[in-house]
């Protein structure tokens, strides 16, 4: 079950960065083995914002689609993201935002597992480069912004 996590420091304000993160259409522009992407629905309800979204993944032949649960807790400047359909067993992955001076401490962590076994070993292996590369992608987009 890969599991790992990422702190970047980037110069940009927390705010920013945090609706950047949430807007998920852009993201196959930017993100590596990003495909496709969706938003079901987006509402605001006091101190949070809920997202329902699909996001399309991989590289041909293993492309598959799954849908997530994105929660923004706007006190907490944390994103909480849970699966909810699609190829993965579970997944859970959370973003939080610190402001320090003129940039942000940004942390990502996320552990999921995939349902198809021959999958997971092969991601188990490649994942750490690959959160590595996607990192960079969030990283070098937000400070082009």
């Amino acid at each position: 079950m890969p599991k790992a996590s990422v702190t970047r420091l980037i110069e940009r304000d927390k705010d920013k960065l945090i609706d950047f993160v949430l807007d998920i259409e852009k993201y196959p522009e930017f993100i590596p083995f990003c495909i496709d992407s969706k938003v079901y629905e987006k509402k605001e309800e006091k101190n949070f914002t809920y997202i329902i979204a699909d996001l399309t993944i991989g590289r041909k032949p293993f492309v598959d689609t799954y849908k997530s649960n994105v929660k923004l807790d706007k006190k907490q400047d944390h994103i909480h993201v849970t699966n909810i359909g699609g190829p993965l067993n579970y997944l859970e992955n959370n973003w939080r935002f610190v402001q320090k001076d003129n940039y942000t401490e940004v942390h990502f962590d996320v552990d999921f597992e995939i349902k198809n076994k021959f999958l997971n070993i092969i991601m188990t292996k490649s994942f750490e480069f690959g959160l590595n590369k996607i990192a960079d992608a969030f990283q070098e987009r937000a400070e082009s912004l």
